[in-house]
C-alpha cells in the first residue's frame, strides 16, 4: 500500500497526464463539491459488463500500462 502523500502525488500525476492540469483540477473540485458514492458509481459504471468482460478490460489496461505499476513501492 502506498503512503498517503505518495498516493496523492501519483493520483494527481495520473489525472494530469490523462485530463490535463485544468480538467484534473475541475475533476477534484467536482468530487469535493458534490456528494459522491464511489461504490455506487463503480457498480453503475460496470453494471452492464460480465465478469469476463471486466477481467479482459482489466488485463488489457494492465498490459498497456504495466510500466506505471511500480511493485517496489508496495509496503505492508
Amino acid at each position: 500500500m502506498y503512503a498517503e502523500m505518495t498516493l496523492r502525488n501519483e493520483g494527481m500525476k495520473v489525472l494530469i497526464n490523462n485530463l490535463g492540469r485544468v480538467e484534473a483540477e475541475r475533476f477534484i473540485s467536482l468530487i469535493i463539491r458534490e456528494p459522491f458514492d464511489y461504490t455506487e458509481w463503480q457498480r453503475d459504471l460496470f453494471d452492464t459488463m460480465s465478469v469476463k468482460e471486466l477481467s479482459d478490460l482489466a488485463m488489457h489496461e494492465y498490459k498497456e500500462h504495466r510500466h506505471t505499476f511500480n511493485l517496489l513501492e508496495v509496503t505492508e
